[in-house]
């Protein structure tokens, strides 16, 4: 894979002789303790400021501050005037804008579109401090202000919704968030790296529009930029029907003037045959290669062109291999870099290793920011996943290298938690990440790292050039319990019980030392059909590690619960497929309090699937595979329901739905029925009568399984788990479990 400049070789700008901040200012008065005159730049958030690495206006803020740039924040700012947007003055460099840790639209509204009634990023968990579309509405607002400062966007908002998209809540395709914004540049993903190389360049001068090699970036062209060679995705991966290119190469404004045929031909899989065959080799090289993708207008109408376009997307997310992609709005342009080069494990240190206060700013008094209180005991240790999971964003935005912190810098933060946030009693919440269990796992080879386009590198089975060895997670677990003023470590993040079983060593150690009372894990369904939909192991895997998670609490002496997440109403999931999940979770004694429904966030695979009904995991023609996505709000219901089979309130729902199936064989009191036939007379009846029955399943006592799948459950500070613990901060774009997001870095 490509070197790229260390972020700790950056010269530092001349501002370095004012020193770091305790606290990064979010007002004059503060800037005037600091002695400046004047910001260099200024971090627009939609969350509140808590000066944590599990918050991304905290990390990108002190990069930049340790870089010697003096950075203020305007968190949370009112926006129904440009009044808060001037409160820091005008910035010599530029305005970073961030919608927050997480979209506005997923943290704004529920799966069902109605309005959340609260914000766990906001002090007091109030809703409404930030408005839909943040990005749009800070950027307009920071244009109105200081109409000639540049801004660059990113955040998790800007990084998937940085092409046309599909809108759940309008749904509809949007364009790119930098058309709609008015932005000047976009940085996509954790953007460290990017936000280092922009900064330094603007601070020695250069105009923003003259910033077009950054990976990790995207910003609005006219043209095709010098040296480049134009490669028609549809020749990469041909979608069927479509306007023929005469030459991959040829620029788009010379094609103008050609007449439209079809294309015919023999479909073509392998890119690297299309760029060696039809291009002229001496000249061509990934490097200077750029993808045209179909225009926004035509993806917008066209279904199969829009799965055909995040296909291609998605096999170009490969550091190692990825080139850059251009996309047409209009008359303009919209160029996509190569996703930056991963960070070292020197640099993640470097980033994790500022100076952060780890709590709230100071301006929030006593009021408590629910996600600071959710994360506020946990260390996060790796980003990235291989997963590939069709309905999480974490590929798209943290990208699928795993990119490991060092023992020494995670030892380091523990005992900075332990001396610096106050009511800490000795318990570690988290370590972990995106997958508790990815820390330091990679491909065994750079070569074929480098070169892979495989969207996940556990499905359908563990790859074979995967190294699944955890001694280097066992190691951290067994330092980390050992230092001084800790009890206990817990490990909260979601677990890759696949992955975890070729390791059970770190089965028996997680499970002897690291579990308080529960642990979740993510079979998200039992269905083969629906499982391949979302590119999830089988439930078999789920059975070999809860084995092998009871055996090891039962040699531990402990009584200790798995707690399992599923998904209702996931693309290619029919009514016949919650059904036997219903059957299931009765037949294994779980209840699931509350239940996770389908989210279809921006860019997801699955988010594809739900609008397109093409699977673009397999080649997208016009008679290819059509995906059944449930978007009729009943049937939304009823998938929830058969979830929750066991409240009383959905059995006439699920009785008439039974029916309707031709499955009334599985309504009534016996032990291998779902419902019972008859409804009790008030929730009272029902409630008494749970309590003295035999429990689901049958057998001994039901097991206190209770799935708490949106809530923000209280966190244990003595290592018992009344509910499952959340885990670290995570960039996530999961569905269901976005309800209450954990925090996502930059």
């Amino acid at each position: 894979m490509q070197s790229a400049k260390p972020l700790f070789d950056y010269p530092k700008y001349w501002a370095e002789c004012f020193g770091l901040s305790t606290f990064l200012p979010m007002n004059r008065e503060e800037m005037d303790q600091l002695g400046w005159d004047s910001c260099d730049i200024i971090i627009v958030t939609g969350d509140a400021y808590v000066d944590h690495p599990s918050f991304g206006m905290a990390v990108i803020g002190r990069l930049l501050e340790g870089q010697g740039f003096r950075v203020g924040i305007i968190a949370q700012p009112d926006w129904h005037s440009v009044d808060d947007f001037l409160k820091l003055g005008k910035p010599n460099l530029f305005f970073g804008v961030a919608a927050g840790n997480m979209d506005s639209m997923i943290n704004r509204y529920t799966a069902d579109r109605k309005v959340r009634s609260d914000d766990a990023y906001t002090p007091g968990g109030m809703g409404g401090k930030r408005p839909d579309r943040a990005s749009l509405i800070y950027t307009h607002r920071c244009k109105e202000a200081y109409g000639d400062v540049p801004v660059v966007l990113g955040g998790i908002e800007a990084s998937l919704r940085r092409i046309a998209h599909y809108d759940y809540w309008q749904d509809k395709v949007r364009k790119s968030i930098l058309i709609d914004s008015g932005a000047d540049i976009l940085l996509y993903g954790n953007a460290e790296r990017a936000i280092a190389d922009v900064a330094n360049r603007l601070s020695l001068g250069h105009p923003v529009e003259t910033i077009t090699d950054v990976r990790g970036t995207a910003f609005v062209r006219k043209d095709v930029i010098e040296g480049f060679y134009e490669l028609d995705s549809t020749r990469v991966d041909r979608p069927g029907r479509v306007d023929k290119i005469l030459s991959p190469y040829i620029n788009t404004q010379e094609l103008e003037s050609c007449a439209s045929t079809q294309a015919d031909g023999p479909q073509m899989e392998s890119d690297e045959t299309v760029v060696v065959d039809l291009l002229p080799s001496s000249k061509v090289t990934r490097g200077n290669t750029v993808i045209r993708l179909p225009s926004f207008e035509k993806v917008r109408n066209d279904p199969v062109l829009y799965a055909h376009a995040n296909r291609v997307l998605h096999q170009e997310t490969n550091p190692g291999n990825a080139r850059a992609m251009v996309q047409k709005h209009g008359d303009q342009d919209i160029w996509f870099n190569p996703p930056a080069i991963p960070l070292t494990t020197e640099e993640m240190d470097y980033v994790f290793d500022q100076p952060f206060a780890r709590v709230p700013h100071p301006s929030y008094g006593k009021a408590k920011i629910p996600a600071y209180d959710m994360i506020r005991f946990s260390v996060n240790i790796m980003r990235g996943c291989f997963g590939g999971c069709t309905f999480c964003s974490i590929t798209e935005h943290e990208g699928r290298i795993i990119q490991n912190r060092s023992e020494d810098s995670i030892l380091r933060e523990i005992e900075a938690m332990r001396d610096k946030v106050p009511g800490f009693t000795g318990v570690v919440s988290d370590l972990g990440g995106p997958t508790a269990n990815m820390y330091r796992i990679a491909c065994k080879s750079r070569e074929i790292e480098s070169a892979c386009r495989k969207p996940s590198c556990v499905y359908p089975g563990i790859c074979e050039n995967l190294n699944t060895d955890h001694s280097a997670l066992i190691q951290l677990y067994r330092n980390a319990r050992e230092l001084p003023g800790v009890k206990k470590v817990l490990i909260a993040s979601g677990l890759r019980y696949d992955l975890a079983v070729e390791s059970p060593e770190y089965v028996k150690e997680l499970v002897t030392h690291h579990v308080g009372g529960y642990l979740k894990i993510a079979p998200e369904h039992t269905e083969e059909g629906v499982l391949d939909k979302m590119m999830k192991p089988g439930i078999g895997s789920y059975d070999r590690f809860k084995q092998m998670f009871e055996k090891y609490s039962k040699e531990a002496g402990k009584e200790q619960y798995l707690i399992p997440y599923f998904i209702a109403a996931h693309p290619g999931t029919t009514d016949e497929d919650m059904m036997n999940l219903a059957l299931w979770l009765k037949a294994k004694g779980f209840r699931a309090d509350q239940v996770q429904a389908f989210y279809p966030s921006p860019m997801a695979t699955a988010t594809t699937m739900y609008h397109t009904a093409r699977n673009p995991l397999r080649k997208v023609t016009y008679k290819s595979e059509k995906v059944g996505s449930v978007k009729d709000p009943q049937q939304r219901r009823l998938h929830k329901a058969f979830l929750r089979y066991h409240d009383a309130k959905n059995w006439p729902m699920l009785r008439e739905a039974l029916m309707a199936m031709g499955r009334a064989d599985l309504i009534g009191d016996g032990k291998h029925q779902l419902i019972p036939k008859y409804q009790p007379a008030t929730e009272g009846y029902h409630s008494a009568r749970r309590k003295n029955s035999t429990p689901a399943g049958g057998g001994k006592a039901a097991k206190p399984l209770l799935t708490q799948h949106t809530g923000l459950p209280p966190r244990s500070t003595d290592g018992s788990a009344p509910r499952p613990a959340r885990g670290p901060v995570k960039a996530r774009g999961r569905t269901g479990k976005v309800a209450r997001q954990k925090p996502v870095r930059s």
